[in-house]
This record gives structure tokens, sequence and C-alpha cells, in this order.
């Protein structure tokens, strides 16, 4: 049955009324609520939370390029002491096994060797300083910083230059040691490398005094110190017959010094233990 016209008027007053009641209730956004929001609690369209999170990363980035424009580039950033240094050696290997008679069982040492004494070629040497031997070269105030000379030719027998081989062929082969890299260091003494067998081994050391001179340091940092080379100790193990066949244990430390060689807990600091096995 269809409504009359009186019924059907009143029925739209009715929705009209409930639609000026639902504007009431839900009134539009002005640009008022830009700035602070009632309903969300959002200011410039952030909550309280989401504000502290974006403040704290502006905080923490404005620290960040603090320490960035004023901290020593060549200066580790959170050094609070000088480090004890560990020693490394050349060829890179915790186990050194070969025949003699192969060439191709040693020519990986001695390449790695070779590669490591290119930056001691005599001819780029000499264009470095001749620094003061047994006097550290400090050069806090110096912008670049001079690099003091360590010819390969010092290694002698085991430069690589009078035999290429450093040794291997005859089954008497040379290791390289050097102490890491640490900026600032200047040990006290006269340090010097000492190497140990486990069973009694001829060796000879090159330089033949095996110090490392108090001339090469402190190191300045990569950025300053570009050029700079580590001093260097070989030692050859002039293994005999007897010796041939046999795992040979090394031990070399750091001795002479106030840098530690006997940590339990860091096998490498001041000191660097190795085998040898020559067959033939």
């Amino acid at each position: 049955m269809s409504s009359s016209p009186q019924e059907q008027n009143r029925e739209q007053k009715e929705e009209q009324k409930e639609e000026q009641k639902e504007d009431k209730e839900e009134p539009k956004e002005s640009w008022k609520d830009c700035i602070y929001n009632p309903r969300t609690g959002e200011f410039m369209g952030r909550t309280a939370s989401s504000w502290g999170e974006t403040v704290s990363m502006f905080v923490c980035l404005s620290l960040s390029d603090r320490e960035t424009n004023t901290l020593d580039d060549n200066v580790p950033r959170y050094q609070d002491r000088v480090a004890n240094p560990g020693l490394v050696i050349r060829p890179h290997a915790a186990e050194i096994s070969f025949n003699r008679s192969d060439p191709t069982n040693y020519n990986q040492y001695i390449q790695n060797l070779h590669n490591l004494l290119q930056r001691y070629n005599d001819s780029i040497q000499e264009r470095n300083d001749l620094c003061m031997v047994g006097e550290y070269t400090e050069q806090d105030n110096e912008p670049i910083k001079k690099v003091c000379q360590f010819k390969r030719s010092m290694l002698r027998q085991c430069s690589g230059l009078r035999d290429s081989s450093f040794g291997f062929a005859e089954g008497k082969p040379c290791i390289i040691i050097k102490m890491n890299r640490v900026i600032g260091l200047k040990p006290q003494g006269d340090p010097y490398i000492n190497c140990t067998g486990d069973s009694p081994l001829r060796m000879q050391y090159y330089p033949s005094e095996a110090r490392l001179d108090k001339m090469f340091f402190p190191y300045y940092g990569n950025k300053a110190h570009a050029d700079y080379v580590q001093p260097l100790v070989a030692v050859q193990l002039l293994l005999s017959r007897e010796d041939l066949n046999v795992e040979q244990t090394v031990e070399c430390k750091l001795e002479g010094t106030n840098l530690r060689n006997d940590d339990d807990r860091d096998k490498f600091m001041g000191r660097v233990v190795f085998r040898v096995k020559v067959s033939e």
C-alpha cells in the first residue's frame, strides 16, 4: 500500500534532521586540524611517538657529522690505548709443506714472498728517507710524513735477488716476519725477533741482528703515511738431511721490548707459530 503525500513529506523532513545531526557529530576537518588534530592526537601530521623518533634520529646524525668533521682520519675513532701488535709470516700459511725436488710444490710460496717484497725493491726505497738508526721518527706536526727506507737487498739470501727460490729449492726455506701496523706505537727497548724450534734447528737471520729498528716508529696511518713500509726480519731454516721428512714446529717472538708476547688468550700477540715439513 503506497504512502500518502503527507506521510512522504514527513519522512523526508525526518531524514533531513538525521543528516543534520550526523553533520554536527562528525564535523569536517578545518585548517586548524593540520596543526593539531584533537581526534587523533597528531601534531603537524605526526603522533608524539613519531616526533620523538624523528628528533632522536636528527640528534644522532648531527653527532655523527660532528665526529666526522672533528676527528683525525689517521687515528682510530675509539682507541683508548695503543694496542699490542701481533706477528705474521710470509709465505702466508700456518703449515708450509713441500718437496724440494718439485718446484710446483713450492712455487706458490715463493710467489707470495716476491709479491710482498715488490714495495721493498731498492729502486723504490731509494726515494724514501735515510732515517736515524735507533731513534723514533716522530713527525706529529708534519702533514705528510716521511718514510724511512727499508731495502729488499738488506734481506740478502732471503731477498729473492740472489736466489729467486728463497732457499726453497735447497730445502732451506726463508720465512719473512713482520709486525702488524699499530698507529702511534713506539716500542720501548730494542725490539728484535727470536725464533726457536721444538727440536734444535740451525737458523740464520737477515738482517743479521734481527732488529725491528725504532726508526720505523711511530706509524701515522694510511692517509698521512701512504708509502710506509714495515721493517722485516727474515729467518732461513738451515735444515740438515736429518731434518727432512720431519715436521718442524717453529715459534718466533718479539723480544727486547715492553710489548707482550705471552698472552695465552691471543696466540699471535707478539709471537707467531708455524710448521714446516720438507721432503725430497
